[in-house]
């Protein structure tokens, strides 16, 4: 028995004749009224088919995020670096020793590039890393859809501890601005 089902555009349109415009209305919730406008070559307006259609809202995708460490403290480090993985050399030795001055391996954080994910929110950043504490190196509290913040100060976002820093490289030439770092990384009792 041949099948009778055909998805040939051609056969289609025997069938399929009259021209359908989908009508955008403003943004709706599940289950509302959608107007689908069919043009009968009949009647000169298109004549509203109304279909009650569940509206399927978009969805958007977590970004898959590529980082260093095991994350096993629930501690997220924010980089910013276009050019290199994490900075250059005297900005991960000064990172290495900013986490071995508050006893912090490499399983303990989560270490981010946010250059490569600029357009990450805090809230994306937290949903996937649970983080419990956030060290931001070049990565602005703006830049992550939060309110301002002064640098190298504990701030708490929710349930969150916060540290916005300068960018590694700057940071290392900042004596100053290492010893309020530190007197904040104090603060956090790690």
């Amino acid at each position: 028995m041949v099948s009778q089902l055909t998805t040939d555009g051609e056969g289609l349109r025997l069938f399929f004749t009259d021209d359908i415009y989908l009508v955008k209305e403003p943004e709706g919730t599940l289950n509302e009224e959608v107007q689908v406008y069919v043009k009968d070559e009949a009647s000169s307006p298109a004549q509203p088919l109304i279909v009650n259609e569940p509206i399927i809202p978009l969805v958007k995708v977590q970004p898959e995020f590529k980082f260093l460490g095991n994350n096993n403290r629930n501690i997220l480090i924010l980089v910013y670096d276009e050019h290199n993985d994490v900075s250059d050399e005297r900005g991960r030795e000064l990172l290495r020793k900013i986490v071995k001055s508050i006893n912090l391996t490499a399983s303990d954080f989560a270490l981010l590039n946010y250059a490569k994910y600029k357009e990450a929110s805090y809230e994306q950043l937290k949903a996937r890393f649970s983080s419990v504490i956030v060290f931001a190196f070049g990565v602005s509290s703006q830049q992550l859809g939060l309110k301002q913040h002064p640098e190298n100060t504990v701030v708490t976002e929710g349930e969150v501890k916060l540290i916005f820093s300068s960018a590694l490289q700057k940071l290392d030439e900042d004596a100053n601005g290492k010893k309020v770092l530190w007197g904040s990384l104090k603060q956090l009792g790690l």
